[in-house]
């Protein structure tokens, strides 16, 4: 017998784009289901860059506000409507919000049963918590990297949670990552984690050694995450016919690039979102990769957890993981 559902909940609100003033934590009305629609508990939640981009109205998913913010989380599903959802019923599952509704930063959230991973026994809910966006994300960009039988590849953010595990993965594959950070400490950490080729991208002589690096690597193909003034100098450094792949905009201004990077030396620049990769994949496709991350978060996809916090906190979560990103994942807890 499922378990009562309250009438109202708590959760975070975002009111307006205002960054100084957005965000406030209130008690809503549980919302009803359709058929097809599940209600999942939610166990924990976490911060991401794609939220905190949704929160400045620069995502590419817009919602009619006020609404609850948070792309994904893990909980048990409570209530449902309809065969298919019925049969997640007391399951614990990975969910992801939907386009056009509320999200995981609640004690509560309705989805479609299609918007749920059910958890292997082995996965906890904090894990499952972070199993959709990074994971999914890294095992997508790093079948871009096979498929495009590279040996090596750049990647800016690599001291980030996704950084680190396109590292792991790509050290498992034999690849080689040129990772690219913006702090010296982060050079130490990377290096403490096997990465051999670290470069800071704010230190002196930063275009030179990449340059040199690229072409002894013959490396053609960046990810970047960061955007901004940095994808030109890795544009530049790489040899010709190299392709940039950018899946992030940490740096939160435009993409700077020479001309002549892509008429003279045949390079491009393209974009990555994983939202739309997975609309071009079968369900069969996207259950086996949510499969394997599952069976790779302990290891290669593990994501590290440096603070949790209640929904009424969720301003010094966000101002925590603002300041050390690199620190680990900042989750809420309901």
């Amino acid at each position: 017998m499922a378990p009562a559902v309250p009438r109202l909940m708590r959760a975070v609100i975002l009111k307006n784009f205002n960054p100084t003033d957005n965000l406030f934590v209130d008690d809503i009305q549980v919302p009803s289901l359709r058929s097809g629609d599940v209600l999942v508990r939610i166990g924990a939640a976490p911060i991401n860059p794609s939220d905190l981009v949704f929160l400045r109205n620069q995502y590419g998913i817009k919602k009619p506000l006020p609404v609850v913010p948070g792309f994904e989380g893990a909980g048990t599903v409570v209530d449902a409507r309809g065969a298919l959802a019925r049969a997640l019923l007391g399951l614990r599952v990975a969910c992801h919000a939907p386009e056009n509704g509320d999200g995981t930063w609640a004690e509560y959230m309705v989805c479609r049963a299609s918007a749920c991973i059910p958890l292997l026994t082995t996965v906890t809910i904090e894990e499952g918590a972070s199993l959709i966006v990074n994971p999914l994300t890294a095992l997508a960009l790093m079948d871009i990297v096979k498929k495009g039988a590279h040996k090596t590849f750049i990647q800016t953010a690599g001291a980030g949670a996704l950084g680190k595990m396109l590292a792991r993965l790509a050290r498992r594959e034999g690849i080689e990552v040129l990772n690219i950070v913006r702090r010296r400490e982060q050079v130490e950490l990377l290096k403490t984690l096997r990465c051999p080729y670290v470069l800071d991208c704010r230190q002196e002589g930063f275009e030179d050694q990449l340059k040199v690096l690229c072409q002894r690597l013959k490396v053609r193909l960046a990810l970047d995450a960061v955007g901004g003034e940095l994808t030109a100098p890795i544009a530049r450094a790489m040899i010709k016919g190299s392709r940039v792949i950018v899946y992030g905009a940490l740096s939160g201004d435009s993409c700077a690039i020479s001309p002549a990077s892509l008429i003279f030396e045949g390079k491009s620049v393209e974009g990555f979102w994983l939202t739309e990769w997975l609309k071009h994949r079968s369900i069969g496709r996207i259950l086996w990769m949510a499969f394997q991350a599952q069976r790779l978060l302990k290891q290669e996809l593990r994501t590290d957890v440096q603070a949790r916090f209640p929904l009424d906190k969720i301003h010094e979560a966000i101002g925590l993981y603002k300041e050390k990103r690199s620190d680990g994942k900042v989750l809420l807890v309901p």
